[in-house]
């Protein structure tokens, strides 16, 4: 299996931005890692609270109503999947930004070995949390946390999912996102998507950080950034002022645009 720890790596601690500020982050991240630059695996908060669509998802799922009325962003990712409502404090987010060819070639191979510092800050968090055992059928299609459950990317606990994880090969880099629950509010989860499906389907399917520990979020934040960094041996560290105004730039043109969110059609 490949070491993770080769190559400088730094951790970038958790930042709020927006929707498509963090989506721009992650395209930059991986830019500087297939250049020569860092690697980077970093922590992050939606603010405010987004709903980030999977990369084939139709537009047409979203509520865009209730986005509007809730003040809920609405970005795309680069990555597939469903969508998923991001609350700016019930959400945690991470994201590992690694040359190709430092991961294993195969998806499962490389998916196995980046999730290994997520469950290992499951564990320190107190968290009984593994890959799902089989798959499950679909609940709702268009909501990540409600998809078929994968037991190859999938994280469960007490049966129930906990952890959505994606990845992206771009720029010769590879890129995984994935999305903690620390708590869940069902009737925002559902209520961001064109659909009247009842939330104690989304209960029974769903839990949290908070309803298997009862750890503070800033512990539980802690406890991510710390077993990421300790998996690649990162040390603590920022964007370049050229990072930041890359990412800036193409949360405005991209990320943020209508063509990019609603039509899927990339303007830069």
């Amino acid at each position: 299996m490949t070491d993770l720890v080769d190559g400088e790596w730094r951790l970038i601690r958790e930042e709020a931005r927006s929707g498509p500020m963090q989506m721009a982050l992650d395209e930059v991240a991986a830019e500087t890692a297939a250049t020569g630059g860092p690697r980077t695996v970093r922590v992050y908060r939606w603010a405010p609270s987004s709903l980030s669509l999977g990369y084939r998802q139709e537009s047409a799922t979203v509520d865009w109503g209730f986005c509007a009325d809730n003040g809920v962003d609405v970005t795309r990712r680069p990555t597939g999947g469903g969508g998923i409502y991001h609350d700016a404090t019930g959400d945690i987010s991470y994201t590992i930004a690694v040359p190709a060819a430092a991961v294993p070639g195969e998806l499962l191979d490389c998916y196995e070995l980046l999730c290994e510092p997520v469950l290992e800050a499951f564990d320190r968090m107190g968290v009984d949390a593994t890959f799902a055992a089989e798959q499950k059928p679909a609940v709702y299609q268009p909501a990540c946390y409600l998809r078929a459950i994968h037991p190859a990317h999938d994280i469960v606990a007490d049966g129930r999912k906990i952890s959505g994880n994606a990845q992206y090969r771009q720029r010769d880099a590879v890129v995984q996102h994935g999305s903690l629950s620390y708590t869940w509010l069902p009737d925002r989860h559902l209520g961001v998507f064109d659909t009247d499906l009842d939330t104690g389907e989304f209960r029974d399917r769903v839990t949290s950080i908070r309803e298997q520990t009862g750890i503070d979020r800033a512990a539980a934040v802690t406890e991510l950034e710390v077993a990421l960094a300790d998996r690649v041996g990162a040390e603590a560290g920022g964007w370049t002022d050229a990072e930041l105004e890359r990412a800036a730039t193409l949360a405005e043109t991209k990320y943020a645009s209508d063509r990019w969110t609603r039509d899927r059609e990339d303007p830069t």
